[in-house]
């Protein structure tokens, strides 16, 4: 398979103090990176293309220590991720299936080996394509106070030849969350759901 073509990475991190009520001490913090790389199968079928997530592996382990980075640095600060993938228009939906394995590992890996299944969102579109990404808490995918998505895009991307992968991670709650269920306090961690 042939190496990952970077044409660029983005950054973007949101820090949130209130959505309406009484302002929060420590504002929760949601990041997102995106990187937009050459997509190797655009514009015709290919039968065999499991190959390409091995390859994607170190861009995947990259991405997710920049992005602990943007956050502050500490992973243990890290409490909901999520990933997606927007395919160019000269892809298919099933290039970007490609984004599971490597994009989930390599947060799962970097934050210690985090427990619950990484959410994701994938669609094929063109430059300026919005993503929204799904998020859930590291440890346990019923804690609701994590239930979150960010949206993401790039302005000039994925051109019809790209993809955009992308990554995502908060440090914690929604901000003013209430809705009850599953604590994050009262995680038991076996499962990576409770």
């Amino acid at each position: 398979m042939p190496e990952v073509n970077i044409r660029k990475f983005l950054t973007m991190i949101e820090e949130i103090y209130h959505e309406g009520g009484k302002a929060a001490q420590k504002p929760l913090m949601r990041g997102a990176i995106v990187a937009v790389i050459e997509n190797p199968f655009a514009g015709s079928y290919h039968e065999e293309i499991t190959g390409f997530m091995k390859d994607l592996e170190p861009l995947g382990l990259d991405m997710a220590t920049r992005l602990i980075a943007a956050l502050g640095g500490d992973p243990a600060a890290v409490e909901g991720y999520g990933k997606g993938i927007i395919v160019g228009q000269n892809g298919e939906l099933e290039h970007g299936a490609l984004w599971h394995a490597p994009g989930g590992y390599a947060m799962r890996e970097v934050l210690g080996g985090a427990k619950a299944i990484v959410p994701s969102s994938k669609k094929v579109g063109g430059p300026g394509t919005r993503l929204d990404v799904p998020i859930t808490h590291i440890n346990a995918s019923y804690v609701r106070s994590h239930f979150d998505s960010m949206e993401v895009g790039v302005p000039d991307g994925p051109r019809g030849n790209e993809m955009a992968v992308v990554l995502v991670m908060t440090t914690g709650a929604r901000i003013h969350n209430r809705a009850g269920g599953l604590r994050a306090s009262d995680i038991k961690g076996e499962d990576g759901l409770r």
